[in-house]
C-alpha cells in the first residue's frame, strides 16, 4: 500500500491541523490483540543514547557538569542513558594526555563534525570535565579510539586515562569507527575482514594490558555485514567484549533526491544501509557471539542529515517507531548521532540561541517512556506497514503503543478498555520544525480510538483487563 506523498501533503494550513484531533476516520477499523503469555525482549535503562563525534572533546566546556541547559536535556531525554563518542573525527583527533592545550571553548561551541580533521585532540582535562558530565546527567559512556592513525600503545595510553578518570561511568571501548570503509582510505584496497580482525588484537592487547578489566564493543561497522560476521565468529575468544555494535541510517547521502519523507516513512527505504536481509543478519552475528547488538550510530539521513526531512515532526514519528522496532529485536540501544552541523541533531547548540531541541527529541522522550519494559507477542486484523504496534507489559500495567506513519488518520479498536489519560506525540504538519509535542491528554475511555496522521499514542489499559 503507497500513501500520498508526505512532502506534498502539508502547507502552512495543512490538512493535519484541520482534521478533529480524535474524529473517527473513514474504513475499516483494525483490531489490535496481544498475547500476554508470550513475552520477548525488555527494554534497558540505558536503551536511549546519543552519539558525538569524538571531536567534539577539543573543547572541554562542552561536556561539563557546568553546561547545565545541556545537562537538563540529556536527562531529559533519559534519567539513565548511553554517550557513545566516536564517529568520523574519531581517526583524525589526538590524545595529548596532560600536554598543554589551548583555554577552552565557549560552552555552546563549537559543535565539531566529521568535516574537521586537523587540530583535534583529546586531553585529560576533557575526560575529567566529561566525567563530572556523565555524573551530572547519569549517564554511561561508550569510549571510541583512533585505530586509523593511532599505534596501538597510543590507544593503550589513552585507554588506561579513560578507565582511570571516567571509572564506572565507562561503559566500553570502541576501537575504531566503520573500519568497514578503511579500504581505499586509510588501508590499502586489499584490506578486509580478516585483516580488520588482526588488527584489531593487536590493540586490544596492547589496551588490555594497560588497562586491566576494561571492556570492549564492536566492530562498530558502517554497513559492510561481512565485518560483522567475523566479529563476532571471534567474539566469544575475548571475554571483556560485551556487545557489538554497528551503525544505521536509513536513507543518504544527504544529497541524493531519493532522500525524501516519502521515502523515509517506507518501511524499507530504498536508500537504507541496512534492509531486512541486513537485520535477519545482525541478528544471526548475536547469536554466533551470544553478545547483544547496540547501533551505536545512526539517524534518518547520513551525510549530515536532510534539511526538511531529519528536522522535522516525520523524523520525530520516525524515530519512535524506530526505537521500539529496534527493542522488540533485543537491540539493547539506539545511538542517535548529532552534534556539529548536523541537520538530524536531536539537541543543537550556538551561541546566540544556547541549547534548543528538534523533533526527533520528543520522538526518543516517547520511546523512553517505555524503560524497562517488556514486549508482548501482538496481532492485528489487517496489516499495515505504516502502522507501528506494540504491547508491553511495564510495572505491572499493559502498555499499548500505536504509531500511525501515514498520511490519513486510522482507527485501531484496542484490545481491552484503557484508562482515560493516554500519551501522545503530535504535530501539525509533516514538516513542521518546532511545533513537535508530546502530552499527556486525558478523553473517556473507549476501546476505538482514532489515531490522526503522523502520531503516536500510549495507552495504559485498565487494571484487572490484560
Amino acid at each position: 500500500m503507497r500513501r500520498r506523498d508526505l512532502i506534498r501533503m502539508m502547507t502552512a494550513a495543512g490538512a493535519i491541523s484541520a482534521l478533529p484531533r480524535f474524529a473517527y476516520a473513514a474504513g475499516a477499523v483494525v483490531k489490535l490483540g496481544f498475547d500476554p503469555n508470550r513475552t520477548g525482549a525488555t527494554i534497558p535503562r540505558d536503551f536511549v543514547g546519543l552519539s558525538f563525534e569524538r571531536a567534539q572533546l577539543s573543547n572541554p566546556g562542552y561536556f561539563s557538569a557546568e553546561n547545565t541547559e545541556l545537562v537538563r536535556l540529556i536527562r531529559g531525554l533519559s534519567p539513565a542513558g548511553n554517550l557513545r563518542l566516536g564517529g568520523s573525527s574519531g581517526e583524525h583527533t589526538d590524545y595529548i594526555g596532560d600536554k598543554t592545550r589551548p583555554p577552552p571553548f565557549e560552552i555552546f561551541g563549537p559543535e565539531h563534525n566529521k568535516t574537521i580533521k586537523q587540530g583535534m585532540f583529546v586531553s585529560t582535562a576533557a575526560l575529567r570535565t566529561l566525567r563530572g558530565f556523565l555524573d551530572a546527567t547519569g549517564w554511561n559512556c561508550l569510549y571510541g579510539l583512533n585505530l586509523a592513525h593511532a599505534t596501538p600503545e597510543q590507544a593503550a595510553r589513552e585507554a588506561a586515562d579513560v578507565q582511570r578518570i571516567l571509572g564506572p561511568r565507562l561503559l566500553a571501548l570502541q576501537i575504531g569507527n566503520e573500519p568497514d570503509a578503511f579500504r581505499n582510505r586509510f588501508r590499502p584496497a586489499e584490506w578486509g575482514p580478516r585483516d580488520f580482525l588482526a588488527e584489531w588484537d593487536r590493540f586490544h592487547t596492547a589496551i588490555a594490558a594497560a588497562a586491566p578489566g576494561v571492556k570492549f564493543a564492536g566492530p562498530d561497522i558502517s554497513n559492510k555485514l561481512d565485518y560483522l560476521t567475523a566479529f563476532a565468529g571471534v567474539a566469544r575468544h575475548y571475554p571483556d567484549v560485551i556487545m557489538l555494535t554497528g551503525h544505521y541510517y536509513a536513507m543518504g547521502p544527504a544529497g541524493s533526491p531519493d532522500a525524501t519523507l516519502d521515502q523515509l516513512m517506507e518501511p524499507q527505504p530504498k536508500t537504507t544501509t541496512l534492509k531486512l536481509a541486513g537485520v535477519e543478519t545482525v541478528q544471526k552475528a548475536v547469536r554466533t557471539a551470544g553478545l547483544p547488538y547496540r547501533m551505536a550510530e545512526g539517524n534518518s539521513c547520513w551525510d549530515g542529515g536532510k534539511i526538511g526531512v531529519s528536522d522535522v515532526h516525520a523524523a520525530a514519528i520516525w524515530g519512535a517507531d524506530t526505537m521500539l522496532r529496534f527493542a522488540r529485536r533485543g537491540w539493547i540501544g539506539v545511538n542517535w548521532h548529532g552534534g556539529g552541523n548536523g541537520n538530524y541533531s536531536p539537541i543543537v547548540g550556538t551561541p546566540s540561541k544556547g541549547f534548543t531541541r528538534r523533533p526527533l527529541y520528543y520522538g526518543t522522550q516517547f520511546s523512553q517512556l517505555l524503560d524497562g519494559a517488556t514486549f508482548l507477542d501482538t496481532d492485528v486484523t489487517t496489516v499495515d506497514p505504516y502502522l507501528g504496534y506494540y504491547a508491553l507489559r511495564q510495572a505491572g500495567r499493559t502498555r499499548i503503543v500505536v504509531i500511525n506513519k501515514r498520511d490519513t488518520p486510522v482507527t485501531v479498536q484496542l484490545p481491552t478498555l484503557p484508562e482515560a489519560k493516554r500519551m501522545v506525540l503530535t504535530g501539525p504538519s509533516a514538516t513542521a520544525k518546532d511545533a513537535t509535542t508530546l502530552t499527556t491528554r486525558s478523553q473517556r475511555p473507549a476501546r476505538r480510538v482514532t489515531i490522526p496522521p503522523l502520531t503516536a499514542m500510549l495507552f495504559t489499559l485498565a487494571r484487572g483487563r490484560g
